[in-house]
């Protein structure tokens, strides 16, 4: 319980309005403006540092007779010379880390076969900072039964595609030897992370296989290097996807469901993504560990992912009005009713016709290009609303800028969607991109 409530202080930060109401912190978030949107600020804030903090390996630690406890049984490399709050800090997040990497619970039983897996998590402490865990849960090599681990890597950066392929050379190093992985992970952390659309070559020896060459490119468009659009687009019809949108464009509750986690982590920084240049502000788990499940009865907007098998429990739960999407068979399964009247309807076709103008499940286009495509027609929808925003920022003689709201809404000749921007003028993740913008008189590039 003592980690569970770590958790709920931990994972989430306050918005601009928030944090004149609420004094405390709890849930998860991405990170938000000026910190950082998901995949991309944090991304190029980081450059030249450390790939990643540390890699931690964690196993199943039988506690009874079926029940197994996640446990941290390798962490590279050691830190040291932590001042005493740091220490304490990175202890609890050291705590924490096992329920994200085994969110499915404590039942478990040795298997001889195992499809390994890939998934993310997000944890942001109560300074603002994350730190994003990359997952490859896989069964270790060797004969008889045997219970999976996860290869877990603690990073600041958002670079989904790039630790994937990184978590690819682990999985590798790890059916030959633990002993191989680790000259390779302390090449990867002594190489710098290299800035969007280079490569960084890294030397790894492999025993029997001799000096191995591995180039690790990081896509060119930052903001959407750590996401994968395909995976949604592969579960929900673009009428679906609208809807959803529309929902986290208000910051209300949204719920998805799936089997797979890899298949929750992707699909849910996908539907973050769409509301780039804006981020979302509020609770963010792409996957919920069972043991907090009662997170869909919080109150306030949310963002998660849980697995199909909880379904039934989740239900039970009594929660507020939200979204709850089943990605297995691609419907909704509770809605709020007013979806589809949310989005101003001109703007909302421009956009369907968009995402079904390509065909992106044919394979002719490459990922990046349908990424490029989708938030495109995302970004395009922003720009039509709110893209004269910057001639309605009053400038005062100190430097400050004021927001003129009453303004801002009133240029708008259409009403379906002057009624739109009345209320996302309202949310958080707008107020955080105006409070950026009213420190600036530079327009954010692009």
């Amino acid at each position: 319980s003592s980690i569970s409530n770590f958790i709920r202080r931990s994972l989430r930060r306050p918005g601009r309005r928030e944090g004149k109401d609420e004094a405390s912190a709890a849930e998860n978030t991405p990170p938000q403006v000026p910190q950082g949107k998901v995949g991309e600020r944090s991304s190029i804030l980081c450059s030249g540092q450390f790939f990643f903090e540390y890699l931690v390996v964690v196993s199943l630690k039988k506690v009874s007779e079926g029940r197994y406890e996640p446990r941290i049984s390798y962490q590279f490399p050691k830190r040291e010379n932590l001042l005493k709050g740091q220490r304490e800090e990175e202890e609890r997040l050291l705590k924490a880390i096992p329920l994200f990497c085994f969110p499915d619970g404590n039942n478990w039983a040795p298997v001889t076969e195992f499809t390994s897996e890939t998934f993310s998590f997000v944890l942001t402490n109560v300074d603002g900072s994350r730190k994003i865990g990359y997952c490859r849960r896989l069964l270790p090599s060797g004969r008889g039964v045997r219970l999976p681990e996860v290869f877990c890597i603690i990073s600041c950066l958002g670079c989904f595609g790039l630790f994937s392929k990184i978590l690819d050379e682990v999985e590798k190093r790890r059916q030959i030897s633990m002993a191989v992985i680790y000259p390779f992970m302390q090449g990867l952390r002594e190489s710098p992370f290299p800035a969007p659309g280079k490569t960084v070559t890294i030397k790894s020896f492999i025993p029997e296989s001799g000096t191995e060459l591995i180039e690790l490119t990081r896509p060119v468009d930052a903001h959407l290097e750590h996401v994968e659009f395909q995976a949604l687009l592969q579960r929900l019809s673009p009428h679906l996807i609208l809807n959803i949108f529309a929902s986290a464009v208000l910051e209300r509750r949204l719920i998805f469901l799936a089997q797979e986690l890899s298949v929750l982590s992707q699909c849910i920084h996908a539907v973050a993504a769409l509301l780039y240049p804006f981020t979302w502000a509020h609770t963010y788990i792409p996957v919920v560990p069972e043991c907090l499940l009662d997170t869909v009865c919080c109150p306030t907007p949310f963002m998660v992912g849980i697995q199909m098998r909880h379904l039934e429990r989740v239900l039970e739960q009594p929660m507020e009005e939200a979204l709850m999407v089943d990605l297995c068979q691609g419907k909704i399964i509770r809605a709020v009713g007013d979806e589809e009247q949310i989005l101003p309807v001109k703007l909302q076709n421009e956009m369907l016709m968009a995402l079904t103008k390509h065909n992106y499940n044919n394979n002719v286009l490459t990922s990046e290009q349908v990424n490029a495509l989708v938030s495109e027609a995302f970004v395009h929808f922003f720009v039509r609303l709110v893209g004269h925003y910057p001639s309605h920022i009053k400038w005062g003689r100190s430097g400050s800028g004021t927001f003129q709201e009453r303004s801002f809404c009133k240029a708008v000749s259409s009403k379906s969607c002057r009624r739109f921007l009345k209320k996302f003028v309202k949310t958080n993740m707008f107020s955080l991109f105006i409070e950026e913008a009213e420190r600036s008189r530079i327009p954010p590039e692009g």
